[in-house]
């Protein structure tokens, strides 16, 4: 898309461009997930589709190229899902795109104790200091891994905060969908 950067790495530019495309969809969204396919493979083997996706006309594309999957399901927990997906080979990488929201590490000090998971969900949500987020987590079948993180507050494409490690747990279970 247009506001990725190219000299990012093929996987970075593919975070950049499902953040920018989820963007543009507005907050308040259900999770998103993507299969990540080489786009020059696509462009061999699936020409129709890569026509489709407006990728036939610019051969020099290379990289990554991110395909939307059916809506998350929302009535079970995101981990149970992530746990009954298998990618074809021809997938090399996967992303998703969710909405949460997130505490300062200072307030994660006030946390009560024995709150059950609704309890606490709710004493997120009321704390004053909550921060919505939206995060782009994405992984290769080689383990390599990217993410994006956009606060709410800070909705713009120039405030996208990029790297291998933002989130750990999303993307261990990203990359579980690769295993056997």
């Amino acid at each position: 898309m247009s506001n990725t950067p190219m000299a990012a790495n093929p996987l970075t530019r593919a975070v950049l461009e499902i953040d920018e495309y989820a963007s543009g969809l507005g907050w308040d969204q259900p999770a998103r997930l993507f299969a990540l396919v080489d786009t020059a493979r696509l462009r061999a083997q699936e020409p129709a589709l890569a026509a489709q996706l407006g990728l036939e006309d610019e051969p020099e594309i290379t990289g990554l190229t991110p395909i939307e999957q059916d809506e998350v399901p929302t009535d079970n927990p995101l981990d149970e899902f992530l746990g009954t997906i298998a990618w074809p080979d021809a997938v090399v990488g996967c992303a998703l795109t969710v909405e949460r929201l997130m505490l300062p590490p200072s307030a994660e000090a006030q946390v009560p104790d024995g709150l059950s998971e609704a309890e606490l969900a709710k004493w997120v949500a009321d704390h004053p200091e909550r921060q919505e987020v939206r995060m782009t987590v994405a992984v290769l079948r080689d383990g390599n891994r990217e993410s994006a993180l956009r606060l709410r507050e800070k909705d713009s494409s120039t405030e996208v905060l990029t790297g291998p490690d933002l989130v750990p747990g999303l993307a261990e279970a990203l990359s579980a969908t690769f295993e056997d």
